[in-house]
């Protein structure tokens, strides 16, 4: 847990001394409104001025954890994001997972966002929904539903969501509900910094026998970092990952879940690549 703090430390000290002087307004703007995905875990549709495609690739290590992928160790994804326009945002996502094994597992998730409430100015309050549907490293089909939020000024960016799913296979929960917030506040020239919190299987704060093993909570430190004049935006948060609540079963032990069944860590970045 400890060195997940010092890795963390030690990225914002080489982004502030490379970045100390001070940045033109209108450039920290343009970099701060075009990303694509600002937050790990928290989803929203594309802010205004940054309605471009982009490609992202995220990865992540954990101890005691089998998420994202299922596996304990390290994870990777590969996504697109991208504006269909009427205000219709497109996400769509390959993940792989290597066992201790050798074996080798994918996952295939596709979800249309579209805001129903703002969106029409870079800043502001915007809020919508989505519907998606994934395949998961188990092949289990999983259609979910997502409420999106998002409020995004010069100097503050605050996102979160609430997210419904049903597994088509047996001895998964009816309904899965998992909820996710993100605090960012500017800290200098480029560099976001702040919290994401995630709340999973939460029904298991009322179900006992909850299918996925109860309900899990993570908060950790989150950065995000966009240079002016270019493409590429970084974030990274990581955070213990904490048992709320256990039920006996667990017959859901492979289900794509962000955090783990256990509690433990994980540690997960994200880099993005805008195309205009």
């Amino acid at each position: 847990m400890r060195k997940i703090y010092l890795l963390i430390l030690f990225v914002v000290s080489i982004i502030k001394a490379s970045y100390a002087q001070q940045l033109p307004a209108g450039d920290v703007a343009n970099s701060t409104f075009s990303q694509p995905q600002p937050f790990l875990f928290t989803v929203s549709t594309l802010n205004p001025q940054g309605r471009s495609w982009s490609l992202n690739y995220s990865g992540g290590y954990g101890e005691r954890t089998v998420t994202p992928l299922g596996f304990d160790g390290v994870d990777q994804n590969f996504s697109a994001k991208g504006y269909l326009g009427n205000k219709f945002t497109l996400m769509a996502m390959l993940g792989t997972g290597f066992s201790n094994n050798g074996g080798v597992r994918t996952l295939q998730q596709a979800e249309v966002l579209r805001d129903f409430i703002g969106g029409n100015q870079p800043m502001g309050f915007r809020a919508g929904a989505s519907l998606g549907f994934r395949r998961e490293f188990n092949s289990d089909g999983v259609a979910f539903s997502r409420i999106t939020a998002a409020y995004e000024v010069t100097n503050w960016k605050l996102g979160a969501n609430v997210r419904f799913e049903k597994a088509f296979a047996t001895n998964r929960d009816g309904l899965d509900l998992i909820t996710s917030v993100g605090v960012h506040r500017h800290i200098s020239g480029q560099l976001f910094g702040g919290f994401e919190a995630v709340g999973q299987d939460l029904e298991g704060f009322w179900e006992a026998d909850e299918a996925e093993g109860g309900a899990r909570l993570l908060i950790g430190p989150s950065l995000n970092y966009a240079p002016v004049n270019s493409r590429l935006a970084f974030s990274l948060c990581g955070g213990p990952i904490i048992y709320a609540t256990r039920s006996a079963a667990t017959q859901g032990q492979f289900a794509y879940r962000e955090l783990p069944t256990t509690n433990g860590f994980t540690l997960k970045f994200n880099v993005g690549f805008r195309f205009l």
